[in-house]
């Protein structure tokens, strides 16, 4: 399977998806005190003061500490940060609304989970994100690989498909013709001539367990959350389908704070922090910072 239609088919299928939201309904001057009772103790968009902010342990969560919390107090609001170490629980949580906004995943993964859980979820805006990588485990180098070789990688089955991608762009297998590279599974591997064993684990894992493999494709967040640095990658994605996004609950797409945290996240401040703390991320489209020009090829 040719690099090139497999890029193409990713360019197409994260721009394909589409957002949908439902209007915030707020109390007229009219609406009778047990409405505006109602509206106060669910607390409207425009009255949030607090803002409960969701993400995964590492490069996500640090951007929140170090950067967007000083800006948004700045403005008066009050921030607090939640982490996770897996990629279920921060959707569930935001629509249980124990969120108000979750950072950590990519469009491709969004659209998926809340399609198979029914949920009215929306993205927002992109964040820098560390592309997915290829780790020496007990390998040092790609001219190392051999027949029988273990190769780790993530067990969700978007960064699953990442994976699979990755390594048919190594050579190290061949996927099947017109394959959807969003959802590749190991039965869309056409051949595989190393005989490569594919350990598949959570995420969150695949650093701690490289001295018991010979590479391991690591997501970038969970690379940098164990002190590996995107520098020492033996090999990186090429794809910007998988620039991770915001999201929020339907409802709040209009309220007053997304825009605030929103313009948090695409400062001029925060674009020199992310490009001072972290080089190598593929940064958010609107930046203009090789996106449009990968897509392009």
């Amino acid at each position: 399977m040719k690099i090139a239609e497999i890029r193409k088919q990713v360019f197409a299928a994260a721009a394909i998806a589409g957002i949908s939201g439902l209007a915030l309904v707020g109390c007229s001057n009219g609406a009778d005190q047990d409405a505006a009772n109602a509206d106060a103790a669910a607390g409207t968009a425009e009255e949030k003061t607090t803002i409960v902010i969701g993400t995964t342990e590492g490069d996500f969560a640090d951007m929140v500490r170090d950067q967007v919390k000083g800006e948004l107090e700045a403005q008066g609001y009050t921030v607090k940060l939640t982490t996770f170490t897996d990629y279920v629980r921060p959707n569930l949580a935001l629509a249980e609304g124990d969120l108000d906004i979750n950072i950590f995943q990519h469009k491709p993964y969004l659209d998926t989970f809340k399609a198979e859980n029914n949920l009215e979820l929306v993205e927002v805006f992109q964040v820098p994100t560390a592309p997915l990588g290829v780790y020496s485990g007990k390998k040092k180098s790609l001219e190392e690989a051999y027949d029988g070789m273990k190769v780790s990688a993530p067990n969700d089955p978007s960064n699953f498909a990442r994976a699979l991608v990755m390594m048919d762009d190594l050579g190290w297998i061949t996927l099947k013709d017109n394959v959807d590279p969003l959802t590749a599974s190991k039965s869309d591997i056409a051949t595989n001539p190393k005989n490569i064993d594919i350990v598949e684990l959570e995420a969150a894992q695949l650093p701690r367990a490289r001295d018991d493999v010979d590479f391991a494709i690591i997501n970038g967040n969970y690379a940098t959350d164990s002190g590996i640095k995107l520098t020492e990658a033996l090999f990186q994605e090429a794809s910007f389908a998988y620039v991770n996004w915001s999201a929020i609950k339907a409802a709040d797409k209009d309220a007053k704070w997304v825009k605030d945290v929103t313009d948090a996240y695409n400062s001029e401040s925060f674009k020199t922090y992310a490009h001072e703390s972290f080089p190598g991320y593929k940064y958010p489209k609107i930046w203009g910072e090789g996106q449009e020009e990968a897509e392009a090829k």
